[in-house]
């Protein structure tokens, strides 16, 4: 019998990572995008470190001390791999950064200052800047002298993510200019400091005057290097290297059932700022003796030292202000208007009548912003209930609920605040909310809601209140947020079917009272029957495969990791069953090995936009069963959070899906097989010409979804 076999999560999730460098190493890809790739990667390495990083290690501290055998990987043993995987990546970034992109850039007019000399003309303009600008942010810190250094306690904290310079600098010696530094300096009169890098005040990158057509920017860090010696008057700087710290911010609350969970999540914000450190990237050029204090001041482990280049938190090059020059980019495809929709006056008329599938980025977010805006002052509707996950900076929807609750509509809103990174701003959002009135539920003990669903109650015109009412859902595999709705591939499903929305009120049901989910017919509610029922359309497949019948399974989704879904599929494709899977991000199934998985055909898809939507498709002996769903098939969403998964019923609709699935698996410019290896292997076009998905996908939306009929939708 084949030994069943899985990929590591945290390297498959690092292969993926490759895959985004990979879009900023293609020269077909315009060259503002291609930085804004390096920047994409470098801010997913940050959060797989201060999240994922994070946990190994705990792992490996409690092996350790408890001696647990039973792991099925040595948590150290995977450290070790991600730390070379990393090491090799971060070689290759610096290699695309300095030697490709950059010198790119030059060409077409565009200069990002280095190392290289500064025109005295942006030599004065960065001095001036300096004096008048920059230094009102600059915190100097004094670490102690080379012989002694302060306690750590007696300094102040280093922020995670934040950015410095740590120095070391010489007494000047009296002179006729004041500015002589030592002739013979010593450990007895060197003194070590460390200076902020103040990137979340000022622009990182300083844009000087055009010389001769060329654009020239420089980084906050240079404007600062070149001038420090102002901060440290009297002092001569021998040495100045930048250097970054993550914290470990992804720690779980680890007492949540009881007590106020608001007033913990707050407490954890704070203690986020002491967490201890979980990675030291430094300059590789800082001399040993100034790391190796360093590493004593901040109580750094070895693991933690991670060597990097002059310039850290490459994130940042997402705001190099590219965009507005002519040739490095291509305009961006305005979002589409859903043409059947638009001759409606009210969207609730529209949505009576059929469903609608909304296929984001590609056509227009607004109707959901209208759906709210509609709901918040349409006199008929009496009650409005939404979950929210990551809540939007300047959030229109939880505008348009905060109107409704002033209007009188009882507006029930479910907010998550334990979204990593994002529990400030759903904290923030959520007392807003409260204070105008809308009933606030917050996160539930143990779990995590992760459901996209909305639920409005509108009144029929002409009918008395005690007359039953309308319900119109709102379904979706992406996240109640605008901005993110331009960037993420996602599906929404508006609908007035009476089972889908009876099913969305006992979960919202269960959310406020905690009253079992239970007899559900047409939603996969997790943890419930989420699972199950995927794991019952998976055996039918199976029992046709075995009856001699076509049998197809084609699944996407962002992480696949859960051994339960995974072994299932494995079955599937022994008994059969013929098993796709369009997987963007970790994959712990490993295709094609003998026996076991050959034959399966696993596709990872990265663009311009991130694949987030998941899509499930059964065969179903020519009748398709097609589910979306918020989940993945992790174990935090299959265990730990509450999603919501739904079915499309209308055959126009299930045909559209069906294209749009197609037409990514038949990408050959940006789709990659992964291999049994877990490493992205191109994808022949057998001097074809080349296929990108998202462009036919957008091409088709545009050119052929304009006037469906309705389709049966079953009670």
């Amino acid at each position: 019998m084949t030994e069943v076999v899985y990929n590591d999560r945290d390297l498959s999730w690092l292969s993926f990572n490759e895959r985004v460098l990979e879009e900023a190493a293609d020269p077909t890809v315009p060259l503002a995008e291609r930085v804004k790739f390096l920047a994409i990667f470098s801010a997913n390495l940050d959060e797989f470190y201060r999240v994922r990083v994070v946990a190994l290690r705990s792992l490996t501290a409690i092996r350790k001390k408890k001696h647990l055998k039973h792991l099925p990987t040595d948590p150290q043993t995977v450290l070790d791999d991600i730390a070379r995987m990393v090491a090799r990546q971060q070689r290759r970034f610096g290699a695309l950064f300095d030697e490709v992109l950059c010198p790119e850039l030059r060409q077409q007019q565009v200069v990002l200052y280095r190392q290289e000399p500064v025109a005295d003309t942006h030599r004065t303009e960065m001095a001036q800047f300096f004096r008048s600008t920059v230094l009102s942010y600059l915190q100097p810190v004094f670490m102690g002298t080379a012989q002694r250094i302060k306690r750590r306690n007696t300094l102040p904290l280093l922020d995670s993510q934040a950015l410095y310079f740590a120095l070391t600098l010489q007494p000047k010696a009296p002179s006729a200019t004041g500015n002589a530094a030592p002739e013979n300096p010593d450990q007895a009169t060197t003194v070590m400091a460390y200076l902020n890098i103040p990137r979340n005040k000022l622009p990182r990158f300083v844009a000087l005057s055009p010389i001769e057509g060329i654009t020239y920017f420089a980084f906050l860090d240079d404007v600062i290097r070149a001038n420090v010696g102002m901060v440290f008057p009297g002092y001569a700087v021998v040495e100045c290297h930048s250097f970054k710290m993550n914290r470990a911010e992804g720690a779980d609350i680890t007492d949540e059932y009881r007590g106020n969970l608001v007033k913990k999540i707050k407490n954890q914000l704070d203690r986020r700022k002491t967490a201890p450190p979980i990675r030291f990237l430094y300059d590789q050029a800082m001399p040993p003796d100034l790391l190796t204090r360093l590493t004593h001041l901040f109580r750094l482990q070895p693991d933690d030292l991670v060597a990097g280049g002059r310039y850290h938190g490459m994130s940042d090059l997402m705001k190099l202000p590219l965009a507005n020059l002519p040739g490095l980019v291509v305009p961006k495809l305005p979002a589409l208007p859903v043409a059947d929709l638009e001759p409606y006056e009210s969207l609730f008329e529209a949505i009576s009548e059929r469903d609608w599938l909304l296929h984001f980025p590609y056509q227009s977010y607004s109707y959901v912003l209208r759906f709210f805006n509609e709901a918040a002052i349409d006199p008929l509707v009496y009650s409005i209930q939404v979950t929210l996950y990551r809540i939007a900076t300047d959030s229109l929807i939880a505008n348009a609920l905060i109107s409704a609750a002033r209007n009188g509509k009882r507006v029930t809103v479910f907010v998550e605040v334990k979204a990593r990174f994002d529990e400030a701003n759903n904290l923030r959002w959520a007392e807003e909310m409260e204070r105008a009135g809308v009933t606030i539920i917050y996160s539930m003990p143990g779990v995590k809601v992760h459901a996209k669903v909305a639920l409005v109650r509108r009144r029929h015109p002409g009918l008395k209140k005690k007359d039953k009412p309308q319900a119109f859902a709102y379904f979706s595999t992406g996240n109640f947020n605008e901005v993110t709705a331009t960037i993420y591939t996602d599906q929404g499903l508006f609908t007035a079917h009476a089972g889908l929305a009876n099913e969305l009120a006992d979960v919202f049901r269960f959310l406020k009272k905690q009253t079992p989910v239970e007899h559900l017919k047409h939603l996969l509610v997790a943890p419930f029957n989420l699972q199950t029922r995927y794991l019952a359309l998976i055996d039918r497949e199976i029992q046709a495969a075995r009856q001699g019948q076509e049998a197809r399974l084609t699944i996407k989704l962002n992480g696949l990791e859960e051994q339960t879904m995974i072994d299932k599929l494995y079955e599937a494709n022994q008994a059969g069953v013929r098993v796709t899977l369009l997987i963007r991000g970790i994959c712990c199934l490993v295709p094609d090995v003998p026996g076991l998985s050959e034959g399966m055909v696993v596709v990872r898809l990265v663009d311009q936009h991130l694949e987030h939507s998941r899509v499930a498709v059964f065969h179903n002996g020519g009748q398709p069963a097609i589910y979306l769903a918020s989940a993945d098939w992790m174990n935090r969403n299959l265990y730990h959070r509450i999603e919501v998964g739904f079915p499309i019923y209308d055959p126009r609709l299930q045909q559209e899906l069906l294209k749009l699935i197609d037409l990514q698996l038949h990408d050959t410019a940006k789709a990659r097989r992964i291999d049994e290896h877990g490493q992205n292997q191109p994808i022949p076009t057998r001097n074809e010409p080349a296929i990108r998905a998202q462009v036919a996908m957008y091409e088709w939306l545009r050119d052929h979804v304009s006037n469906q009929l309705s389709g049966f939708l079953p009670e």
